[in-house]
């Protein structure tokens, strides 16, 4: 098995390697955001939301930067660091506060993005140049005596569109789930960030 793989990366050419670096770094990069994303105390989610929003409304907000103190979910975190800026939380802080978490919760998507598009794209690289290299040696014809060469050649040069579209495949999941996950906290943050509106409105009436 290993034999095999050593022989299919070599008989791609140049681009393999490329190619093989791409699919490390997407590795690295996916099982980091699984990692952030469904740690225990990193977990986010619309029960969560529910529980800061209700201690918000009611004006409990001791008890919603208690329970914030060990939440390292964006939620917890956006509580924390709302209550404790000011005595009297606003909208404006909050919102200016997730601008401030929204690179941890979309880090890593563009480069993600990036390896998708160009990971096929250095495949077909790799399949025209060994296609180019493959024409030039039947050029040549004195120098061939079996056409099946000129033939392997070419179906070797397909390996790296094969290698390119398969990274792209396997990142490309990952990818759209840690976007919709991405989206879905965002917009739970701008929900609890309206909260706070509602709590300063509240208590500047009473």
């Amino acid at each position: 098995m290993i034999q095999m793989l050593r022989e299919f990366f070599i008989t791609g050419g140049w681009v393999m390697y490329p190619l093989l670096l791409l699919s490390v770094l997407s590795i690295t990069l996916i099982l980091e955001r699984v990692f952030y994303w469904f740690a225990p105390r990193r977990r986010s989610g619309t029960r969560r939301l529910v529980s800061y929003a209700r201690l918000i409304d009611q004006g409990e907000l001791s008890r919603a930067k208690a329970m914030s103190l060990d939440d390292r979910s964006p939620e917890g975190t956006l509580v924390r660091l709302t209550l404790s800026a000011s005595s009297s939380p606003s909208e404006a802080i909050a919102f200016a506060y997730i601008e401030g978490i929204r690179p941890s919760i979309e880090r890593f998507a563009t480069i993600l993005a990036t390896i998708i598009a160009i990971s096929p794209l250095l495949g077909i690289l790799g399949t025209v140049t060994g296609i180019i290299e493959s024409f030039d040696l039947l050029g040549e014809a004195s120098t061939v005596s079996d056409p099946t060469v000129v033939a392997g050649g070419i179906a070797e040069a397909l390996y790296t569109t094969a290698f390119g579209l398969t990274i792209a495949l396997v990142t490309i999941y990952p990818h759209l789930h840690f976007r919709a996950k991405s989206e879905q906290t965002l917009s739970r943050l701008e929900t609890l960030a309206s909260m706070f509106s509602n709590d300063s409105s509240t208590t500047s009436n009473a």
